[in-house]
């Protein structure tokens, strides 16, 4: 997790625009780099390094001896960097593994390098030769990318919407700020006066062209029981154990759900065989007698983890509702809800551990149905059209509370369930498969995982909990505790204003329309940085 931020054809003294660089500092805050690009007039590119592997060789921009035209920024991790080094013969001049990304820019041009890399990224790569400026971002979104392009030729890009916005309001422009889509690449040229033009806007990767898992699944019969679960242990354990790449210490979100307590026990049990000596630590929060708190305290001491338990009490999940809505760059009210107790959680991490990579059980639900209301659905086919929506636009809601609470607090999340290969193996299955069976949602992976140990049965077979629910004490449920304390600050007269106020996504509850005010103040006339509220397709339980 790191910060990428850059400027291109500015009209005004880059120096000073610099400065929006540092409201991203908190992704990256071991390090910062900046480098004015000499080659194009008033051209900057800066980042924040937050060092994983070590301080050195993570370092960016990006430039190597051997394609000295080529500049880079990037945030992610890229898991095939060894095999298309293997592969292609590349000879790489650094430990970084984002360097793949420019030898296979250099040999087969964006589209192709940006399809074949297996990993999460967001990447701005700008080739001086060609005068061109690439920036691409992988299939799922799982790290962030904005950009802003004027229509004087003006073009940066940023890996937080808050680092793009002091620009718009200093240019006094009317272009918007907006995020980068998922599974895309842009390309521009670039003049030597510095002025962009985009030429292609192109999709490289979509969740119907995702191919990977058959490099490791050989003569798959998704119709053959014991072979479908035993792809599913295969390939999610292979999910787990790329992401152990780390020189700083890892450890698991843990809610004591079945996502969150699978990922955690692959993570301690792969750990033991890649010889870290650590012991892992899972962490949870909830407010008193939480249900999470109760079942994740049963899997930690089933697995053996240096466990950390969270109390927050309503007083302290309020008093940070505006931080979170600035930090999320969002006013979606799911979103809210569950991103409080992380952005806790988060702090906690940073304040009272040495723990920097975090293991979660993000984009479960979305890609095996595991949201109640699928139980619901009309037809495992209507099921299938609404996960696939679900996994689509998981950019502007889950993993944005993933990425934004703990990357606010110099975290790194780490999501095997959004691996590529993982995705597009389940995604293969029949639509009878993956739908809820028996009455219990995401049958298969606990099927796949029964009997094996890894956790216990009452876990491995819990219901779901929504995230805010689970944290909630017996006695007070976390919404009411929002509900209750929003009531009397919006008021009916502002409600039937809230057509004319927010024409763009109106928020039909006081809680909606608070959230917005928070956001409107930060992020003025960018609302349009989520398409839609989250919302379930069969009911409005979720």
């Amino acid at each position: 997790m790191c910060g990428i931020w850059a400027i291109f054809g500015s009209d005004e003294d880059v120096t000073k625009q610099v400065r929006c660089a540092f409201t991203i500092a908190h992704r990256g805050p071991d390090a910062f780099r900046v480098e004015n690009i000499h080659h194009f007039r008033n051209c900057c590119i800066a980042f924040h390094h937050l060092a994983i592997m070590d301080e050195v060789s993570g370092m960016q921009p990006m430039k190597i001896a051997s394609l000295p035209h080529i500049r880079m920024l990037y945030n992610g991790e890229i898991y095939n960097y060894k095999k298309v080094q293997e592969e292609y013969g590349f000879e790489y001049q650094t430990e970084s593994d984002g360097e793949a990304i420019i030898h296979l820019y250099n040999k087969f041009g964006m589209a192709h390098a940006a399809a074949m890399l297996d990993g999460v990224f967001a990447c701005c790569l700008l080739d001086l030769k060609a005068g061109k400026v690439f920036i691409s971002r992988d299939t799922y979104g799982v790290k962030p990318v904005f950009r802003l392009l004027k229509k004087d030729g003006f073009l940066a890009v940023c890996s937080e919407g808050k680092g793009l916005v002091g620009l718009l309001q200093n240019n006094g422009s009317i272009e918007h700020v907006e995020p980068c889509l998922p599974g895309y690449y842009e390309e521009y040229d670039i003049a030597k006066t510095g002025k962009v033009t985009q030429v292609l806007h192109r999709q490289f990767h979509s969740l119907e062209n995702l191919p990977m898992w058959r490099n490791i699944v050989q003569n798959c019969h998704p119709n053959k029981d014991d072979e479908v679960y035993s792809n599913i242990r295969l390939l999610f354990t292979e999910a787990v154990r790329k992401r152990l790449l780390a020189n700083r210490r890892m450890g698991c979100l843990l809610s004591g759900g079945l996502d969150s307590s699978l990922t955690a026990a692959l993570v301690v049990s792969l750990a033991r065989e890649t010889g870290i000596k650590y012991p892992i630590q899972t962490f949870t929060i909830g407010m008193e007698d939480s249900p999470d708190a109760m079942a994740a305290k049963k899997v930690a001491e089933h697995l053996g983890t240096e466990h950390h338990e969270v109390l927050f009490s309503p007083e302290e999940g309020l008093a940070v509702l505006d931080d979170v809505i600035k930090c999320l760059e969002t006013y979606d009210t799911a979103t809210i809800h569950g991103s409080v107790a992380l952005y806790l959680l988060s702090r906690y991490i940073k304040e009272r551990t040495d723990t920097v990579v975090l293991f979660a059980g993000e984009g479960s639900d979305e890609l095996a149905q595991g949201y109640s209301y699928f139980h619901k659905a009309p037809s495992p086919q209507e099921g299938d059209a609404d996960s696939r929506r679900l996994l689509k636009s998981i950019s502007f809601f889950d993993v944005v509370r993933a990425d934004r609470s703990t990357s606010a607090h110099g975290l790194e999340l780490r999501m095997p369930f959004l691996d590529h290969y993982f995705t597009s193996y389940y995604l293969s299955l029949p639509a009878e498969l993956r739908a809820p069976q028996n009455g219990i949602e995401k049958y298969l992976i606990r099927k796949s995982f029964d009997e094996k140990n890894l956790i216990p049965d009452e876990v491995l077979w819990r219901p779901k909990d929504i995230f805010s629910d689970g944290i909630a004490s017996a006695k007070t449920s976390w919404y009411d505790v929002l509900k209750e304390s929003i009531e009397l600050k919006v008021t009916e007269n502002m409600m039937q204003e809230a057509p004319y106020r927010f024409p763009f996504n109106t928020p039909t509850t006081k809680e909606g329309y608070y959230y917005r005010q928070i956001f409107e103040t930060y992020y003025p006339g960018q609302s349009r940085w989520i398409p839609h509220f989250w919302m379930s397709k069969w009911n409005n339980d979720q």
